[in-house]
């Protein structure tokens, strides 16, 4: 589509004006300086092969973030994942920790009891969403949730009494 004159200098005047909000939209949407400029550029690239279409001026900069909210969708719809089939039992898991802090992780999460220790290492471990661990141990999202805090919160009393046990030995 070959915009006139006008045309031109009003998406000119619209990028000038909104570019630091659509960067600082997009920033928060990925915390990535790069990533969010790209995403300001392919939303502007998107903004320019429409900007003939567009019938209300005052609703343009809330267009531009609707672009760049499904610019950054589209990232994670293109991105390919590599999924292996491992046990969690049998992932090696990277940690500047001393061994004996990891052998002592592993009781402090082999004493959590089995309703608590699955939902917390399904979420932490597998990355699985609160509804999906639902579904997986067949309750509600709201009993995940309730479950992961008091998980947390007992290793976290756990590992503050810690120091004080060392102390003591």
């Amino acid at each position: 589509m070959i915009l006139g004159f006008n045309a031109r200098k009003s998406f000119e005047q619209a990028v000038r004006a909104f570019s630091p909000d659509l960067y600082r939209f997009a920033w928060w949407l990925c915390r990535d300086r790069f990533v969010a400029e790209d995403l300001v550029q392919e939303a502007f690239a998107r903004a320019w092969k429409s900007w003939g279409n567009l019938k209300d001026a005052e609703a343009t900069k809330s267009w531009l973030i609707t672009i760049v909210r499904r610019e950054h969708a589209r990232l994670y719809e293109r991105k390919q994942f590599d999924f292996v089939d491992t046990e969690l039992e049998d992932l090696q898991i990277a940690a500047e920790h001393a061994p004996i802090e990891l052998f002592e992780m592993e009781n402090l999460l082999d004493s959590l009891p089995l309703t608590l220790r699955e939902p917390l290492v399904l979420q932490a471990l597998g990355g699985f969403s609160c509804a999906e661990i639902a579904d997986m141990l067949d309750t509600t999202e709201g009993a995940v949730m309730t479950r992961l805090t008091r998980a947390r919160q007992t290793l976290r009393g756990a590992l503050t009494a810690q120091p004080a046990r060392r102390a003591e030995s």
